[in-house]
């Protein structure tokens, strides 16, 4: 049987919920995977009002569609991110804006209560971000030492693990989107992330190749390496367009703009090998949703998002469970 296909709704925040679930199952998909922002899925109502789950589930079933997983991505970033400047203010109440240990305070509390709102509403994943304290520091001038870069780890540590055990309570697991800005953005990274927390099972990874294809690592070993530890798969496409005149840092060019050294492009668009992707998965035996989140700055997003969904439904494909000669043996 092949996976459900579902759509992250965090690039259609805008549209309301009960005008994007029929807009979304008319384009194709499955289900929803639900953005802890705009009005699709309220963190602080699902905690405090026990209908409030059953309400935005039914959004979806009345659809004819199902949820699997929530993300929320914009508080996660708060809790290791430094915090100093007004880009993320937007990310926390209002009352927060310009403080950046208030933005962390609210967004520790946050993140723990959205492993109780995951439960209520019955899903067992949570993707989003974690943030980085070390992310400014990639660039080793002025020197950075290997202390610094171990401290950034273990505050990682200090900060997630009294969220991760919330999420033990709950049994609800949290799957970190491998992603510049974040304390893993790659396979080296994140095999740390996972020791700074003694690879405890309430922390894995939101599997999404395009973050990895422009930094030119390999997505499909990304999978080899942590079979046990992909909790979630995000489906996105990317191109690198160096041309000589801009690399991979881009320029401070924006996404869309042209001379960009890479960029996103909607699924099949772009340079990813899904077919191996869905080989390594079917081989890791997953069996959860393939979700897309679309993003092309040059595309209409309904035109993409239905485009999509009926690409990752024409790759996909079902293990086998036997040998192909196997049918030559009596």
């Amino acid at each position: 049987m092949a996976r459900p296909v579902t759509l992250f709704t965090g690039q259609f925040a805008d549209v309301p919920l009960k005008e994007l679930a029929p807009m979304a199952a008319d384009w194709g998909y499955d289900g929803l995977e639900l953005a802890c922002w705009g009005d699709h899925f309220d963190v602080e109502a699902a905690v405090n009002d026990p209908k409030y789950a059953d309400s935005q589930r039914k959004i979806l079933s009345d659809a004819g569609l199902e949820i699997y997983a929530i993300s929320n991505h914009l508080a996660g970033q708060l809790v290791c991110d430094p915090n100093n400047d007004s880009r993320s203010d937007g990310f926390a109440p209002a009352s927060c804006a310009g403080d950046a240990e208030a933005k962390r305070a609210w967004a520790v509390e946050t993140m723990k209560k959205t492993a109780k709102a995951a439960a209520n509403l019955g899903v067992d994943v949570v993707n989003g971000f974690t943030g980085s304290s070390i992310w400014h520091l990639l660039y080793s001038f002025p020197p950075v030492t290997e202390e610094m870069i171990e401290d950034g780890f273990k505050y990682f540590a200090d900060m997630w693990n009294p969220i991760f055990d919330v999420f033990d309570e709950c049994k609800v697991k949290f799957a970190l989107e491998v992603h510049p800005t974040e304390i893993a953005f790659d396979i080296v990274t994140a095999e740390r992330a996972l020791d700074a927390v003694d690879y405890r099972e309430a922390f894995g990874f939101n599997f999404d190749p395009s973050h990895l294809h422009w930094q030119l690592v390999d997505p499909v070993r990304f999978i080899d390496e942590f079979f046990d530890r992909i909790y979630h798969v995000h489906m996105k496409d990317a191109i690198i367009t160096a041309d000589g005149k801009s690399g991979i840092l881009s320029s401070h060019l924006n996404f869309g703009q042209p001379g960009r050294g890479w960029d996103f492009r909607s699924l099949g668009r772009g340079e990813i090998d899904f077919e191996a992707i869905i080989r390594a998965l079917n081989f890791i035996d997953y069996n959860g949703p393939l979700s897309v989140e679309w993003e092309d700055a040059a595309m209409d997003r309904a035109f993409g998002a239905a485009e999509a969904c009926e690409f990752v439904k024409s790759i996909d494909f079902p293990k086998s469970d036997r040998v192909f000669d196997e049918a030559f043996s009596d």
